[in-house]
């Protein structure tokens, strides 16, 4: 460690007042006007969750064990009433005279570390006073093989603790691949329930290899793990439960395919071809695995995912609260508010992003202090764009798309849709005397 001497040279800062007196040259007099827009999407949602789970339990209770022992497996994503599902789920099994206990499956995330796992389901509102039943987190896994050379893992309280494992995981398309079966109940059988260690002898193989390697190494546990069905979970564009479905374990890779192509149908999206910029005032693993849904943005750490829209740049303002500084994502934007780079948690998100080998998740971009700045150094760095007629959208989140900013360009785009309307008329860009965004959007 070395300390600085009186006669060293001053090391520069780049505060609040450097970096408005550097990004002077890049600061533009007329921005575009921007109106609020409300984009329409599919509804139907459950309305019920205790009755849903229950109709979807009814036609596999005959796989249940009489008196047996029942772990239910729960992940680490923002799944709408995650904890409402999971207490009904310990609620059903527990009329069919199963004792339960819930496990976390969910690879690295929440430190990879026992307490952080509990942690994260906590903040999702599983506790054991809220689902009413035991919660066993450890990070201690089973060998129980090999795939294609692949080391397979489970967890060790599941594996050893019950006579049933319930896998409860929403189905929907990938942040990082793309092929017939992506996230859902699969990837938790392969990934989640075999915590750290399996998270990371599965990533070492790389995400090319996933569309393949998910379904081989979940039909080894299935057949070696007692895994009688799993719960598959559907979310509406509203970020809603839309259906929950119960998947044997010899239906479960052809249904799930199935079920991924309805939820890419619901999958909230934003109706236009091309951004300059895309503003998210937040990111974060309860928003996404990636922190943003790059099936939203169009964007990979890689370069354009082939979706629309196709966009110059994104800043990014905050991280939720939910993530509790795990910043992995922070990487695919360009620009990004000091005060989301300032809550990193190091920790957190390194161990997500080696664990996922892809280092360039927790990577910093350009970092400023205000929106205004933001977006004159966005704009700076797009190509032939005029700030004044620049195509800007801003999102609350990728998982929240029914309200949004739209400049004036974007307009008569998305009128066309007929899926858009304009909520509030233009107006200009508002920022306070601290160059913070003033106009808010809907929650």
């Amino acid at each position: 460690m070395t300390t600085r001497q009186d006669d060293d040279p001053p090391v520069p800062q780049l505060g609040a007042r450097a970096a408005v007196a550097w990004l002077d040259v890049f600061r533009h007099e007329r921005l575009p006007s921007w109106a609020l827009v409300r984009h329409e999407m599919d509804r139907a949602d459950i309305r019920d969750i205790d009755a849903a789970v229950a109709n979807a339990l009814a036609p596999v209770r005959d796989q249940l064990p009489a008196g047996g022992r029942a772990c239910v497996a729960l992940g680490s994503r923002g799944i709408d009433r995650i904890a409402e599902v999971a207490r009904a789920t310990v609620a059903a099994l527990r009329a069919s005279g199963l004792e339960v206990f819930v496990v976390p499956a969910m690879g690295s995330h929440g430190g990879a570390t026992a307490d952080g796992q509990a942690a994260v389901l906590a903040s999702l509102g599983i506790r054991e006073d809220t689902i009413g039943c035991e919660i066993r987190s450890s990070m201690d896994t089973v060998h129980i093989g090999e795939v294609r050379g692949v080391p397979v893992f489970v967890d060790r309280a599941a594996l050893t603790g019950a006579d049933v494992i319930i896998p409860v995981n929403r189905v929907k398309p990938h942040t990082d691949f793309t092929g017939p079966i992506e996230s859902g109940l699969l990837k938790m059988i392969a990934i989640g329930l075999g915590k750290q260690r399996g998270a990371d002898t599965f990533h070492r193989e790389g995400f090319s290899t996933f569309a393949e390697l998910i379904p081989a190494v979940a039909e080894h546990t299935l057949a070696k793990v007692p895994i009688p069905f799993g719960l598959a979970l559907i979310e509406n564009g509203f970020a809603r439960l839309r259906r929950i479905e119960a998947v044997p374990a010899v239906q479960m890779h052809q249904r799930e395919r199935a079920l991924l192509e309805e939820a890419d149908g619901y999958l909230a999206r934003l109706p236009l071809r091309t951004l300059d910029i895309l503003i998210l005032d937040q990111i974060g693993k309860d928003i996404s695995g990636l922190g943003m849904d790059s099936n939203v943005v169009g964007r990979y750490y890689t370069g354009p995912t082939g979706r629309d829209p196709l966009i110059q740049r994104i800043i990014v303002r905050d991280l939720t609260e939910a993530t509790e500084g795990n910043a992995v994502g922070i990487g695919m934007a360009d620009v990004v508010l000091r005060r989301a780079a300032d809550r990193m948690d190091v920790a957190k998100t390194y161990m997500n992003c080696i664990t996922a080998k892809t280092p360039e998740g927790a990577r910093v971009a350009l970092t400023v202090d205000t929106d205004r700045d933001a977006l004159d150094a966005a704009i700076a760095c797009c190509l032939k764009v005029s700030a004044d007629t620049a195509r800007i959208v801003r999102l609350l989140d990728t998982k929240h798309l029914e309200w949004f900013y739209a400049s004036e360009a974007l307009l008569p785009e998305l009128l066309e849709t007929g899926v858009c309307k304009v909520e509030r008329p233009l107006a200009p860009i508002g920022f306070d005397a601290m160059g913070r965004l003033t106009d808010r959007l809907p929650v």
